[in-house]
């Protein structure tokens, strides 16, 4: 920050801010200054130190109240951002107040969130309720773009799929693509089939930027052939309804589709794919300097995962290893 922007920062007055949105909102110095129980002459007084820190006019006074100028209304956009920033920063703090310890912001992709991180961060929270957790669901490339950019602490998504910058990653869970298609379809016969013999199908895929279609679409490419793709859906549900109804196959994790037995008359097929075998990692900028809450956290959905994990898939290097990866994809 330049010397002139501290300067700047200094110089504005948060009580003349709330204020100066008061005016605006209510349209009257007078009738701002009843609402805030303080002179009238006190508001008045603090917008014109306003106008003058701003070296602009921001309201035209007349009789019947004021008007914004363009300065002005400008001002009133940024206020409000400002103020609203301070409450939410207020309800933050206030939470370790009354005994919340630490806050973890995680973004994770579908089907992470459907089919393990319910019991996992279920788990941690018996263990911690004090650690406050804010989950959010993404697409895996904005997952790694939330974590790049620190709108998240921790991500967890499918780093296949993803193209930026580089971050570390650890194994999390393994992630296993199945077809699944209405009870009696042709295809239903079948244990095992290539992804490329579903292509005579019409599809009913998640949104095209989501890590499945991606590969979905790469396959196809790779076969010399096309996707017909007869609706994008947001969420596996309303995949699973809308296969049930007729409008086509579609491909989703086993576990997922196992989670949601009920949802219509339905039936999945493996896919031979090596692509259908994923791996989902845990992504941070650098995991040695997060809070230690957000530690604690790492530290307990790999302890989970290597739990639950088949001993035959324990195999290989170690799994404490971290990875770079580029996401160069």
């Amino acid at each position: 920050m330049r010397p002139t922007e501290r300067s700047f920062a200094r110089r504005i007055d948060l009580t003349s801010l709330q204020l100066f949105v008061a005016v605006c909102e209510l349209g009257s110095i007078g009738r701002a200054a009843e609402r805030e129980f303080i002179a009238a002459s006190a508001v008045s007084k603090r917008l014109s130190d306003l106008e003058a820190t701003l070296e602009t006019p921001l309201l035209y006074r007349h009789t019947r109240g004021v008007k914004l100028t363009p300065a002005g209304e400008s001002l009133l956009h940024h206020a409000r951002s400002v103020l609203f920033s301070l409450e939410k920063m207020q309800a933050e703090l206030s939470e370790y107040a009354d005994g919340v310890r630490g806050h973890v912001r995680i973004h994770a992709n579908i089907s992470a969130i459907v089919q393990f991180l319910p019991e996992d961060l279920g788990a941690f929270s018996q263990e911690h309720p004090q650690v406050k957790i804010d989950l959010e669901e993404h697409l895996s490339t904005e997952v790694l773009r939330a974590v790049q950019e620190g709108a998240a602490d921790l991500g967890i998504c499918n780093v296949a799929a993803g193209a930026g910058h580089e971050l570390q990653t650890l194994p999390y869970r393994h992630d296993e693509l199945v077809l699944i298609v209405p009870r009696g379809h042709a295809l239903a016969r079948h244990a095992a089939v290539a992804f490329e013999d579903t292509l005579e199908c019409d599809h009913v895929g998640l949104h095209s930027n989501s890590s499945i279609y991606l590969a979905m679409r790469e396959a196809a490419a790779a076969a010399g052939r096309t996707i017909r793709l007869r609706i994008h859906v947001t969420g596996l549900d309303a995949m699973c309804r809308m296969i049930h109804n007729g409008l086509g196959v579609g491909v989703m994790p086993r576990r997922a589709f196992t989670l949601m037995h009920g949802v219509g008359d339905l039936e999945c097929v493996a896919l031979t794919d090596a692509w259908a075998t994923r791996d989902i990692r845990l992504v941070a900028r650098d995991f040695s300097t997060l809070p230690l809450t957000a530690r604690l956290l790492v530290d307990h959905l790999r302890s989970r995962a290597q739990e639950q994990q088949p001993l035959a898939d324990q195999g290989g290097p170690s799994s404490a290893a971290l990875l770079v990866c580029p996401q160069a994809t």
